[in-house]
């Protein structure tokens, strides 16, 4: 290996050995279109390029050797730079990429068990984010999106009471020159204070705790936005999560963000799981 060249690169006929034995994960980083139409090796997880920020927090085992292709290799070629900057040790390009690919191929959409990365109720609604003002990633997790809006000049504050994943968060922004501020913050602790106007934009992702929501109300700016996005009572039936504590009843979300105003909003079946979603502005 090259050092100045932190992953392998090798040829279709070597990538479809490594397949065939089973050793090698695949992560298509095509847009979603192209990874349909085009086809795509059975099995691949895809993550488009211009959303590859988000993939050292939602891969796991970054021991494991992991092939990435696109087109033609040149996407894939950067995205494979920056998972080994993220510190992943079997990073691989398929040089040449899909278009030298000779192997079986897959045209059905990408499922929820092939998607990875930022939520889409996060991107549907990346329009709505201020630019003027820093951003609270509440619950962050390992920091996908976090890491992601840091990557797209976000100001971004990402706070979570697990200390293993902000230390992980902490770990994958020094290793890619992110500014993201991640602390460990007891969330469910009397103490917690979120600040009194200080935040363009507050992100909330698969979490639920009801009394929060006045405190996510006061820490909004005027003309800031909450977006929010959790599990539905529906999604019990799918075995994860059951617990009633942690589950919106039908319609509950949009009243508990009241008195913000409800921009935009979402309750179903979405991204292969039952949730409810709310974009939400701070009007005084």
């Amino acid at each position: 290996m090259n050092p100045a060249q932190p992953y392998r690169q090798i040829d279709a006929a070597e990538a479809e050995r490594l397949i065939r034995s089973e050793r090698v994960r695949v992560l298509d980083v095509r847009s979603t279109e192209e990874f349909t139409t085009l086809g795509h090796i059975p099995g691949a997880l895809l993550l488009p390029v211009d959303l590859i920020a988000s993939a050292p927090a939602t891969l796991q085992a970054p021991d494991e050797p992991i092939l990435v292709c696109c087109e033609h290799g040149v996407r894939s070629a950067f995205a494979a730079g920056l998972l080994a900057r993220a510190g992943f040790a079997g990073v691989i390009n398929l040089a040449g990429g899909m278009s030298t690919w000779r192997g079986a191929r897959d045209h059905s959409p990408a499922g929820p068990a092939s998607r990875i990365g930022p939520s889409s109720w996060l991107l549907d609604n990346a329009d709505l984010l201020p630019r003027d003002g820093p951003l609270l990633d509440l619950a962050c997790g390992t920091g996908r999106h976090a890491l992601l809006l840091s990557a797209a000049g976000f100001r971004v504050r990402a706070i979570d009471r697990d200390e293993g994943k902000i230390g992980r968060l902490r770990d994958l922004a020094r290793r890619l020159d992110l500014a993201t501020d991640a602390a460990v913050v007891d969330l469910e602790g009397p103490d917690l204070d979120l600040g009194r106007t200080d935040y363009a934009a507050i992100l909330v992702f698969n979490y639920l705790q009801r009394s929060l929501f006045p405190a996510l109300r006061e820490a909004l700016r005027p003309g800031g936005v909450l977006i929010y996005e959790t599990f539905t009572t529906a999604q019990a039936a799918c075995g994860h999560p059951t617990n009633p504590e942690y589950l919106l009843e039908p319609g509950e979300l949009r009243r508990l963000a009241q008195p913000l105003e409800i921009l935009r909003h979402r309750e179903g079946e979405a991204d292969g799981q039952h949730s409810a979603a709310v974009v939400a502005r701070r009007t005084g």
